[in-house]
Protein backbone atom coordinates (compact mmCIF):
# COMPACT_ATOMS: atom_id res chain seq x y z
CA UNK A 1 0.00 0.00 0.00
CA UNK A 2 1.53 3.12 -1.23
CA UNK A 3 -0.52 5.53 0.45
CA UNK A 4 -0.46 6.68 3.78
CA UNK A 5 -3.38 5.29 6.11
CA UNK A 6 -5.28 7.86 8.55
CA UNK A 7 -5.32 7.39 12.61
CA UNK A 8 -8.58 9.07 14.10
CA UNK A 9 -7.82 11.30 17.31
CA UNK A 10 -10.73 12.75 19.02
CA UNK A 11 -12.26 14.16 16.26
CA UNK A 12 -9.53 14.40 13.82
CA UNK A 13 -7.70 12.50 10.65
CA UNK A 14 -3.89 12.08 10.77
CA UNK A 15 -1.50 10.86 8.01
CA UNK A 16 -0.14 8.26 9.90
CA UNK A 17 3.03 9.45 10.55
CA UNK A 18 1.89 12.12 12.03
CA UNK A 19 -0.80 10.32 14.45
CA UNK A 20 0.73 11.37 18.02
CA UNK A 21 -0.40 11.54 21.70
CA UNK A 22 0.83 13.83 24.64
CA UNK A 23 3.46 11.83 26.50
CA UNK A 24 1.28 12.50 29.63
CA UNK A 25 -1.76 10.62 28.49
CA UNK A 26 -2.31 7.98 31.20
CA UNK A 27 -2.64 5.45 28.56
CA UNK A 28 1.12 6.01 27.95
CA UNK A 29 1.90 6.44 31.72
CA UNK A 30 -0.07 3.40 33.45
CA UNK A 31 -1.74 1.49 30.79
CA UNK A 32 -4.97 3.37 31.97
CA UNK A 33 -7.63 2.77 29.06
CA UNK A 34 -9.33 -0.07 27.06
CA UNK A 35 -9.21 -0.99 23.74
CA UNK A 36 -10.61 -3.83 20.93
CA UNK A 37 -9.51 -5.31 18.14
CA UNK A 38 -11.95 -5.82 15.03
CA UNK A 39 -11.63 -6.96 11.75
CA UNK A 40 -13.22 -6.21 8.48
CA UNK A 41 -13.61 -8.89 5.80
CA UNK A 42 -14.83 -7.96 2.28
CA UNK A 43 -16.56 -4.59 3.84
CA UNK A 44 -18.37 -6.28 6.40
CA UNK A 45 -17.05 -5.72 10.10
CA UNK A 46 -17.39 -8.78 12.12
CA UNK A 47 -19.55 -8.78 15.19
CA UNK A 48 -18.78 -4.70 15.39
CA UNK A 49 -21.45 -3.63 17.82
CA UNK A 50 -20.29 -6.74 20.29
CA UNK A 51 -17.23 -5.46 19.98
CA UNK A 52 -18.46 -2.00 20.92
CA UNK A 53 -20.45 -3.33 23.68
CA UNK A 54 -17.28 -4.99 25.29
CA UNK A 55 -14.93 -1.73 24.92
CA UNK A 56 -18.13 -0.06 26.72
CA UNK A 57 -18.76 -2.73 29.47
CA UNK A 58 -14.64 -2.77 30.27
CA UNK A 59 -15.15 1.28 30.40
CA UNK A 60 -18.02 1.03 32.50
CA UNK A 61 -15.55 -1.20 34.86
CA UNK A 62 -13.00 0.87 35.54
CA UNK A 63 -15.05 4.16 35.79
CA UNK A 64 -14.04 4.96 32.35
CA UNK A 65 -16.55 7.43 30.54
CA UNK A 66 -16.49 7.27 26.79
CA UNK A 67 -17.68 10.92 25.74
CA UNK A 68 -19.09 9.43 22.58
CA UNK A 69 -22.22 7.03 22.18
CA UNK A 70 -21.95 3.71 21.11
CA UNK A 71 -24.12 4.78 17.72
CA UNK A 72 -21.44 7.61 17.26
CA UNK A 73 -18.46 5.06 18.14
CA UNK A 74 -19.56 3.01 15.22
CA UNK A 75 -19.67 5.75 12.76
CA UNK A 76 -16.40 6.69 13.57
CA UNK A 77 -14.84 3.11 12.52
CA UNK A 78 -16.73 3.12 9.51
CA UNK A 79 -15.97 6.72 8.80
CA UNK A 80 -11.93 5.87 9.53
CA UNK A 81 -12.44 2.21 7.29
CA UNK A 82 -13.69 5.13 4.58
CA UNK A 83 -11.45 7.07 4.61
CA UNK A 84 -8.53 4.84 4.00
CA UNK A 85 -11.17 2.67 1.87
CA UNK A 86 -10.04 -0.63 3.05
CA UNK A 87 -12.85 -3.48 3.27
CA UNK A 88 -10.65 -6.12 4.69
CA UNK A 89 -9.16 -4.72 7.78
CA UNK A 90 -7.71 -4.77 11.11
CA UNK A 91 -9.03 -2.25 13.41
CA UNK A 92 -7.62 -1.61 16.66
CA UNK A 93 -10.12 1.49 18.95
CA UNK A 94 -8.30 2.89 22.09
CA UNK A 95 -9.85 4.24 24.32
CA UNK A 96 -7.52 6.21 27.31
CA UNK A 97 -7.92 7.66 30.51
CA UNK A 98 -6.47 10.78 28.52
CA UNK A 99 -4.29 14.00 29.70
CA UNK A 100 -3.23 13.81 33.13
CA UNK A 101 -0.47 14.99 35.42
CA UNK A 102 2.47 12.52 36.69
CA UNK A 103 0.50 11.36 39.18
CA UNK A 104 -2.12 8.36 38.92
CA UNK A 105 -4.99 9.83 39.75
CA UNK A 106 -7.45 9.68 37.42
CA UNK A 107 -9.17 13.05 38.39
CA UNK A 108 -6.89 15.14 36.95
CA UNK A 109 -7.42 13.68 33.45
CA UNK A 110 -10.43 15.85 31.78
CA UNK A 111 -11.37 14.37 29.16
CA UNK A 112 -10.52 10.54 27.68
CA UNK A 113 -8.41 9.93 24.44
CA UNK A 114 -10.25 8.17 21.56
CA UNK A 115 -8.14 6.60 18.64
CA UNK A 116 -9.05 4.87 15.50
CA UNK A 117 -6.32 2.57 13.58
CA UNK A 118 -7.55 0.42 10.62
CA UNK A 119 -4.69 -1.15 9.10
CA UNK A 120 -3.50 -4.99 8.65
CA UNK A 121 -2.54 -7.69 10.91
CA UNK A 122 -0.67 -11.06 10.06
CA UNK A 123 -0.14 -13.96 13.27
CA UNK A 124 -0.52 -17.13 12.84
CA UNK A 125 -1.01 -17.72 8.94
CA UNK A 126 -0.40 -19.94 6.37
CA UNK A 127 1.80 -23.05 7.27
CA UNK A 128 1.14 -22.50 11.18
CA UNK A 129 -3.27 -23.48 10.14
CA UNK A 130 -1.78 -26.19 7.78
CA UNK A 131 0.49 -27.79 10.35
CA UNK A 132 -0.38 -25.87 13.64
CA UNK A 133 1.62 -24.47 16.33
CA UNK A 134 3.82 -25.12 19.25
CA UNK A 135 3.28 -23.93 22.34
CA UNK A 136 3.70 -24.10 26.12
CA UNK A 137 2.35 -23.85 29.65
CA UNK A 138 4.47 -20.99 30.73
CA UNK A 139 4.81 -19.48 34.81
CA UNK A 140 2.64 -16.85 34.06
CA UNK A 141 -0.14 -17.05 36.05
CA UNK A 142 -3.72 -14.87 35.06
CA UNK A 143 -4.10 -11.67 36.93
CA UNK A 144 -7.16 -13.36 39.47
CA UNK A 145 -10.27 -11.91 38.98
CA UNK A 146 -10.35 -10.27 41.97
CA UNK A 147 -7.00 -8.19 40.80
CA UNK A 148 -6.61 -6.64 37.39
CA UNK A 149 -8.47 -9.24 35.59
CA UNK A 150 -8.38 -10.23 32.11
CA UNK A 151 -12.28 -10.11 31.39
CA UNK A 152 -11.33 -6.31 31.11
CA UNK A 153 -9.84 -5.44 28.02
CA UNK A 154 -7.44 -3.03 29.31
CA UNK A 155 -4.93 -1.58 28.07
CA UNK A 156 -2.54 -3.12 30.70
CA UNK A 157 -0.76 -6.19 28.70
CA UNK A 158 2.23 -6.76 30.55
CA UNK A 159 0.85 -9.94 31.79
CA UNK A 160 0.76 -11.13 28.46
CA UNK A 161 3.67 -9.89 27.18
CA UNK A 162 6.04 -11.74 29.96
CA UNK A 163 3.81 -14.99 29.27
CA UNK A 164 5.07 -14.43 25.21
CA UNK A 165 8.71 -13.25 26.30
CA UNK A 166 9.28 -16.84 27.67
CA UNK A 167 7.34 -18.46 24.86
CA UNK A 168 10.38 -16.63 22.78
CA UNK A 169 12.80 -17.72 24.49
CA UNK A 170 11.81 -21.27 24.65
CA UNK A 171 11.51 -21.32 20.78
CA UNK A 172 7.91 -21.97 21.00
CA UNK A 173 4.84 -20.16 19.37
CA UNK A 174 2.52 -19.39 21.98
CA UNK A 175 2.26 -19.49 25.74
CA UNK A 176 -1.01 -20.79 27.68
CA UNK A 177 -1.55 -18.74 31.27
CA UNK A 178 -3.08 -20.88 33.91
CA UNK A 179 -5.36 -19.74 36.70
CA UNK A 180 -4.29 -19.33 39.95
CA UNK A 181 -5.60 -22.61 41.00
CA UNK A 182 -3.43 -24.39 38.39
CA UNK A 183 -6.43 -24.93 35.21
CA UNK A 184 -6.02 -23.74 31.96
CA UNK A 185 -7.24 -20.15 31.44
CA UNK A 186 -5.92 -18.81 28.11
CA UNK A 187 -3.37 -18.08 25.57
CA UNK A 188 -1.82 -14.46 25.69
CA UNK A 189 -3.96 -12.77 23.47
CA UNK A 190 -6.00 -15.71 22.57
CA UNK A 191 -9.17 -17.84 24.39
CA UNK A 192 -8.41 -21.47 24.00
CA UNK A 193 -10.42 -25.06 23.29
CA UNK A 194 -9.92 -28.66 23.52
CA UNK A 195 -11.86 -31.35 21.69
CA UNK A 196 -12.02 -35.03 23.71
CA UNK A 197 -14.18 -37.40 22.21
CA UNK A 198 -15.76 -35.53 19.69
CA UNK A 199 -17.05 -33.08 22.20
CA UNK A 200 -15.50 -29.41 22.63
CA UNK A 201 -14.50 -27.86 25.55
CA UNK A 202 -13.79 -24.61 26.80
CA UNK A 203 -12.59 -23.17 30.10
CA UNK A 204 -15.35 -21.17 31.97
CA UNK A 205 -15.92 -17.67 31.79
CA UNK A 206 -15.37 -17.16 35.49
CA UNK A 207 -11.35 -18.31 35.08
CA UNK A 208 -10.71 -14.56 34.59
CA UNK A 209 -9.96 -15.38 30.84
CA UNK A 210 -11.11 -12.67 28.31
CA UNK A 211 -15.22 -13.24 26.95
CA UNK A 212 -13.94 -13.11 23.58
CA UNK A 213 -16.32 -12.50 20.83
CA UNK A 214 -14.22 -14.62 18.18
CA UNK A 215 -14.63 -17.90 20.26
CA UNK A 216 -18.46 -16.98 21.17
CA UNK A 217 -18.59 -16.85 17.57
CA UNK A 218 -16.71 -20.19 17.41
CA UNK A 219 -18.82 -21.97 20.19
CA UNK A 220 -21.80 -20.83 18.08
CA UNK A 221 -20.76 -21.99 14.65
CA UNK A 222 -19.59 -25.19 16.20
CA UNK A 223 -23.02 -25.98 17.71
CA UNK A 224 -24.61 -24.87 14.38
CA UNK A 225 -22.65 -28.20 12.95
CA UNK A 226 -23.49 -30.20 15.53
CA UNK A 227 -20.75 -30.34 18.13
CA UNK A 228 -21.37 -30.14 21.98
CA UNK A 229 -19.80 -27.45 23.51
CA UNK A 230 -19.13 -27.74 27.56
CA UNK A 231 -17.94 -24.73 29.57
CA UNK A 232 -15.70 -26.41 31.96
CA UNK A 233 -12.40 -26.15 34.10
CA UNK A 234 -9.53 -27.98 32.41
CA UNK A 235 -6.44 -28.98 33.61
CA UNK A 236 -2.88 -29.75 32.12
CA UNK A 237 -3.19 -33.30 32.07
CA UNK A 238 -6.68 -32.88 30.06
CA UNK A 239 -4.70 -30.40 27.48
CA UNK A 240 -1.94 -32.94 26.86
CA UNK A 241 -3.87 -35.51 26.25
CA UNK A 242 -6.81 -33.74 23.97
CA UNK A 243 -7.65 -35.49 20.83
CA UNK A 244 -7.38 -31.49 19.42
CA UNK A 245 -6.36 -28.18 20.65
CA UNK A 246 -7.03 -24.61 18.85
CA UNK A 247 -6.61 -20.96 19.95
CA UNK A 248 -9.29 -18.46 18.71
CA UNK A 249 -8.89 -14.58 18.77
CA UNK A 250 -10.11 -11.66 16.33
CA UNK A 251 -6.36 -11.51 14.94
CA UNK A 252 -5.63 -15.44 15.26
CA UNK A 253 -8.85 -16.20 13.76
CA UNK A 254 -9.07 -20.25 14.76
CA UNK A 255 -5.19 -21.74 15.21
CA UNK A 256 -4.57 -25.40 15.46
CA UNK A 257 -2.05 -26.18 18.07
CA UNK A 258 0.25 -29.76 17.50
CA UNK A 259 2.15 -29.45 20.55
CA UNK A 260 2.46 -28.40 24.00
CA UNK A 261 5.74 -28.56 26.28
CA UNK A 262 6.80 -30.73 23.99
CA UNK A 263 3.96 -33.50 24.33
CA UNK A 264 2.08 -34.33 20.47
CA UNK A 265 -1.61 -33.07 20.66
CA UNK A 266 -3.55 -35.89 19.27
CA UNK A 267 -1.97 -37.43 15.79
CA UNK A 268 0.37 -34.15 15.70
CA UNK A 269 -1.84 -32.42 13.03
CA UNK A 270 -4.79 -30.13 12.82
CA UNK A 271 -7.65 -32.35 13.76
CA UNK A 272 -11.06 -32.95 11.91
CA UNK A 273 -13.08 -31.12 14.05
CA UNK A 274 -10.56 -28.27 13.94
CA UNK A 275 -10.25 -28.41 9.98
CA UNK A 276 -14.19 -28.06 10.14
CA UNK A 277 -14.50 -24.56 12.15
CA UNK A 278 -12.08 -23.55 10.02
CA UNK A 279 -13.30 -24.22 6.87
CA UNK A 280 -17.07 -23.07 7.72
CA UNK A 281 -15.10 -19.85 9.54
CA UNK A 282 -14.86 -17.73 6.67
CA UNK A 283 -18.39 -17.82 5.37
CA UNK A 284 -19.00 -16.35 8.73
CA UNK A 285 -17.31 -13.56 8.99
CA UNK A 286 -18.16 -12.00 5.40
CA UNK A 287 -21.82 -12.41 6.03
CA UNK A 288 -23.50 -9.19 6.77
CA UNK A 289 -26.29 -10.49 9.48
CA UNK A 290 -22.72 -11.05 11.83
CA UNK A 291 -21.77 -7.35 11.32
CA UNK A 292 -22.04 -4.20 9.72
CA UNK A 293 -21.50 -3.17 5.74
CA UNK A 294 -18.77 -0.31 6.05
CA UNK A 295 -20.43 1.37 2.70
CA UNK A 296 -24.31 1.00 2.84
Amino acid sequence: MDRELFVYIDGEYYPKSQAKISVYDHGLLYGDGVFEGIRAYNGVVFKLKEHIDRLYRSAHAIMLQIPVSKEEMIKIVLETLRRNQLKDAYIRLVVTRGVGDLGLDPRKCQKPTIIVITDTIALHKGEAKEKGITAMLTWVKRDPVDATTHEIKSLNYLNSILAKIEANINGVDEAICLDKNGYICEGVAENIFIVKNGRIYTPPSYSGALPGITAEAVKELAKSLGYEVVEKNITPYELFTADEVFFTGTAAEIVPVREINKRQIGNGKPGPITRRLMEEFPKLVQDPKHGVPIYQ
